[in-house]
């Protein structure tokens, strides 16, 4: 018999493989964004403006990754840097229109391409993977000590990502 984490081993690497969570179809190749860009819009989509440093630190990237990544990335307008806000030497990395626009089309198709991958899942066993596979990267965020904000963290708020003060939350 294989060992339980030997079978989630393979699973993960199929899982990887498979182009469902690559965003749009070649027909709206110029609505695209890849995996990486995907995963630093998020970011940024999360936290607000983020500094590379910040980015690099969040990702467990180096820092001339993240460089070329986001290089790439404000070459399509995905991003733009800006003055920080809080005003702060370095400038920091913000979401454009277009990175906004493509990351929620991106997100789209994937959760499209979810529910079909899922049909005839129970609604019961769509939370309960659901639940898992967060208690899994929740998992993995901690032995990295990088934990990832996520839209329902109660200490943050899912409109504007903006840490909620703490008689909001109660609410």
């Amino acid at each position: 018999m294989v060992e339980p984490a030997r079978l989630i081993e393979f699973e993960m690497v199929l899982l990887n493989r498979h182009s469902i969570f690559d965003g749009p179809r070649k027909a709206d190749a110029h609505k695209k964004v890849d995996r990486s860009a995907y995963v630093v819009l998020t970011r940024i989509d999360l936290d607000g403006p983020l500094s590379i440093g910040e980015l690099s630190a969040a990702l467990g990237l180096d820092t001339s990754t993240v460089n070329r990544q986001t290089a790439a990335m404000l070459k399509a307008d995905l991003i733009e840097r800006i003055p920080d806000p809080d005003g702060g030497m370095a400038r920091k990395l913000a979401m454009t229109s277009e990175g906004a626009a493509r990351l929620a089309y991106a997100r789209d198709r994937t959760v499209e391409s979810l529910g079909r991958v899922m049909t005839g899942w129970t609604d019961e066993e769509t939370a309960d993977f659901a639940r898992m596979l967060e208690r899994f990267n929740r998992g993995i965020e901690a032995l990295e000590g990088r934990p990832w904000p996520r839209p329902d963290d109660a200490t943050t708020r899912p409109d504007d990502g903006q840490p909620q003060d703490a008689d909001e939350s109660d609410a």
